[in-house]
């Protein structure tokens, strides 16, 4: 039992360690994919149709995609807290 807990406990200490960098520009956080897929619960295909259709924009660095995080929160505010009909 000792040796479970102390596995545990290493491996929460691993998941504490924040070892993804934040990137900024001009001090507006960058979110990625997996950040987005995260905060809206949606596929990655879903976040293509998206930037595809114009709805949400988004920035190409070193073939990564990024999203502002101001460019996200009007997104959310336009168009996911409209009330359906």
């Amino acid at each position: 039992m000792r040796r479970i807990m102390e596995r545990l406990e290493k491996i929460e200490n691993i998941m504490d360690k924040p070892d993804k960098k934040n990137y900024t520009i001009d001090g507006v956080k960058l979110l990625d994919n997996q950040d987005l897929c995260f905060m809206l619960n949606c596929s990655k295909r879903t976040l293509q149709r998206l930037r595809v259709s114009g709805l949400l924009s988004c920035k190409r660095i070193r073939q990564k995609t990024y999203y502002l995080e101001t460019d996200v929160k009007k997104f959310i505010s336009e168009h996911l807290n409209k009330p359906r009909k």
